[in-house]
């Protein structure tokens, strides 16, 4: 029997492969460089609203995270932070554009049985050049049949992209570990969303799950999705 759903669309970081792990090292690395200056706590405090600040005029990814360590180092050193401090930072940033991608466990089984009979579309926010990198180095780029890189996660996207890769939001699933940018506007736009959490969640990217929608799912881990997949028909 053919199947009601056309098209999966994946989130990329921390659901395909390890992504937030890298940004929590780097910002203990951060509160350790400026520790004589202030408490790590608040240093994450004052890290996380730069960032708030910030995603607007530089997006989200690895760029904007670094120019918002950088900002925030001038903030609690009022001005006077040492230039071998900025050069650590900016160190810490490129080692993080360059990290070798780490596939998800159950992932590459996953994505090769259902693109069989599924059309893939990954999804995902971020610096264009990062995570085209990444995406060719994870080696499962040839299992998508269109990588789209967005600025925002909305139900106006999802609702586009479905439409352009698809039949539409209503027969299309989307996949991801954040409740508010995967999950919510891919529901509101009529599609299925998946939640498959991470081990960590990004301040940012948390949001309560919906009370109540039969297109609403959850899995402990991707290799799930098949035997979902088959229960929805």
């Amino acid at each position: 029997m053919p199947h009601s759903i056309k098209t999966l669309g994946f989130d990329a970081d921390d659901t395909l492969w390890h992504n937030e792990r890298f940004f929590q090292l780097t910002e203990t690395r951060f509160t350790e460089l400026l520790s004589d200056h202030a408490e790590g706590d608040h240093l994450r405090q004052r890290l996380l609203a730069a960032e708030r600040r910030n995603v607007g005029h530089y997006g989200y990814g690895i760029k904007g995270f670094t120019l918002s360590m950088i900002e925030t180092a001038i903030e609690v050193t009022g001005g006077n932070v040492p230039g071998h401090v900025i050069g650590e930072i900016l160190e810490a940033g490129r080692a993080m554009l360059s990290h070798p991608v780490e596939p998800l466990p159950h992932v590459e089984a996953t994505l090769k049985v259902v693109s069989t009979e599924f059309q893939l579309v990954l999804i995902t926010k971020g610096d264009l050049f990062d995570q085209e990198r990444k995406v060719a180095e994870s080696g499962l780029a040839n299992y998508f049949k269109a990588v789209e890189v967005v600025s925002e996660k909305d139900d106006a996207t999802y609702a586009r992209i479905f439409s352009r890769h698809g039949a539409g939001a209503d027969k299309a699933m989307m996949i991801g570990n954040s409740m508010k940018s995967d999950i919510l506007p891919a529901l509101s736009a009529g599609a299925h969303g998946v939640h498959v959490p991470y081990e960590i969640t990004w301040a940012m990217e948390k949001a309560d799950a919906p009370s109540s929608t039969e297109r609403f799912h959850r899995l402990a881990h991707l290799g799930e999705l098949t035997d979902l997949l088959a229960q929805i028909g």
